[in-house]
């Protein structure tokens, strides 16, 4: 199992969930209304694509954002980064310590 991270590791960490959720959701809609707007498929079609776009998120959602606990927050946070939902700027204000981790963590998948 990976490190726990530092109290100072998982303030940042905590500050940064909620916004790294924020992107996650908002990608999602995107994707949804990319789907609602395609009017070249029936509304059924629209509507059973957009159904397994969110099943298929809503599965993501919560491996990557449930449960976050500071003995698997190196896991979480290498899960955020392969997403891109924390910005490098973001990722910057972890301890170097963190980085790597998170770092070998994203070559080992």
């Amino acid at each position: 199992m990976a490190r726990e991270l530092s109290e100072s590791d998982w303030k940042v960490l905590k500050q940064l969930h909620s916004i790294a959720l924020e992107r996650f959701c908002q990608r999602v809609l995107s994707e949804v209304d990319g789907i609602v707007a395609d009017t070249s498929k029936t509304s059924h079609q629209r509507y059973l694509a957009m159904y397994e776009a969110i099943q298929r998120r809503d599965k993501e959602i919560s491996r990557v954002f449930d449960d976050l606990r500071r003995s698997t927050a190196i896991l979480q946070l290498a899960a955020l980064r392969s997403r891109k939902l924390i910005e490098d700027a973001e990722f910057m204000r972890f301890s170097e310590e963190t980085q790597g981790l998170v770092g070998v963590f994203r070559k080992a998948r």
